[in-house]
């Protein structure tokens, strides 16, 4: 009819709605979604995470476009990449730079949990997955690592992949099997590549996964008690502002990087086409594993070096069983337990300089007392925590808490009894 306006994007909606719940979805789980109202800026690097995978995998299709996987030619594909592929430099820059970013949010975002203590019942599997995102992680960057060819790419690669030998048995098989070859060669280029295309695919999976197990227990808080119904505001727009002002600074810090400084991230030897005949002085890995690497070389035998290598990386999975305090909040609420989350960080920090700078006595020394601190740190949780919470309770809670602990004492008392009736009645 003459004169009539059509709502296209309207009915479009409304098409999409009768045959898929586009609107209610979106409603659920984005803009609705029920959020405290308390939650501070430290919350905006989950968010951050989720906007550098999408910067990486798609920095990193392009890139791809150009590269070749082959021993003879990667190097030269990068460099080619770098200097004749229009705006090829800030591809491979952001690319590059991206990884350390993406790291470094990860980071913060555990570090934010356990300083509050975001992993306790019932966040346990929401942590889980969280912690199979970071070993995904891992075996990305890794695999990533090699694709340049160059010499520290190289002797990495082989450094590493040789730990494996540590598997009983199995080990030179493993080896072998990992390598494609009896040494890093072409064959292990090819799949590391496609490997490595491959992986940040499952990453956004398991990042699924990871949103769903989020919704469906809730987001955390500073507070650490589940705020009731009416405390919770929308996710939109309160906190997608929030989420884009913290967007905001994160680039402005990120740009930096890639414009004024990127080969500040990147080891200089790996500059340098790999050479399988000439061993770099002192093989070090990317930042975000120096306090792996670390431990590794704390530990005078090789198979000890991998256990406890892979124990650092797995022992934050067991954080839910370590943690036996009642007292919500994390550190916010327990000054002992602040204490000792400061000291691990300062730990870790010593750790990964211990992991740049070349192997001594004095750093070795440093790097074992080091070591055995990290460990400490965990297997002194249960202890640490029970007494705390008992010289809380005598000093005076605030009233929200102590009824919070005496709830969950009265609904541990009733668990027992239903399960001393059951074993009765079987009986």
């Amino acid at each position: 009819m003459p004169g009539r306006v059509i709502k296209w994007p309207e009915s479009v909606i409304k098409w999409i709605d009768q045959r898929f719940p586009l609107t209610s979805f979106v409603k659920h789980e984005l803009t609705g979604y029920p959020t405290p109202r308390n939650l501070s800026y430290w919350w905006n690097f989950g968010f951050l995470a989720g906007f550098v995978l999408m910067l990486q995998v798609a920095t990193g299709i392009f890139l791809a476009m150009h590269y070749k996987a082959d021993v003879a030619h990667s190097f030269d594909a990068v460099q080619h990449i770098m200097r004749d592929v229009n705006y090829g430099w800030l591809l491979r820059y952001m690319h590059a730079t991206g990884a350390s970013a993406f790291f470094f949010v990860i980071f913060v975002h555990m570090a934010r949990t356990l300083y509050y203590g975001s992993y306790r019942a019932p966040r346990e599997l929401l942590w889980w997955t969280g912690q199979a995102l970071l070993l995904l992680l891992m075996a990305t960057a890794f695999m990533g690592y090699l694709l340049p060819w160059g010499q520290m790419s190289f002797w990495g690669a082989t450094v590493i992949t040789n730990l494996f030998r540590a598997t009983p048995f199995i080990g030179d098989q493993v080896v072998v099997w990992l390598r494609g070859d009896y040494a890093v060669g072409d064959a292990t280029l090819t799949r590391f590549f496609a490997l490595h295309y491959l992986f940040p695919f499952i990453i956004i999976g398991a990042v699924v996964v990871h949103l769903v197990a989020l919704h469906t227990v809730k987001s955390s808080n500073p507070s650490g008690i589940d705020l009731a119904h009416k405390d919770n505001i929308p996710f939109h727009p309160y906190f997608t502002i929030k989420d884009l002002y913290g967007l905001g600074l994160f680039l402005i810090v990120y740009s930096v990087f890639v414009f004024f400084m990127p080969d500040s991230l990147i080891e200089p030897a790996n500059n340098i086409p790999a050479d399988p005949m000439q061993t770099p002085g002192h093989i070090v890995p990317e930042w975000y594993f120096l306090p792996f690497y670390a431990i590794l070389r704390s530990v005078p035998s090789m198979v000890g070096g991998v256990v406890a290598m892979g124990l650092s990386v797995m022992m934050f999975a067991f954080m839910p069983f370590l943690d036996r305090s009642r007292i919500p909040g994390g550190a916010h609420f327990r000054p002992v337990y602040r204490a000792q989350f400061y000291l691990f960080i300062t730990d870790m920090l010593v750790l990964g300089y211990v992991g740049y700078v070349p192997p001594t006595s004095s750093t070795l020394l440093v790097g074992q007392w080091a070591t055995l601190c990290y460990f400490g740190s965990f297997f002194l949780v249960p202890f640490i925590s029970k007494a705390e919470e008992g010289w809380l309770m005598r000093r005076g809670l605030p009233a929200e808490i102590a009824a919070l602990i005496e709830s969950e004492a009265i609904a541990i008392e009733k668990r027992k009894l239903r399960h001393r009736r059951r074993k009765e009645d079987r009986a």
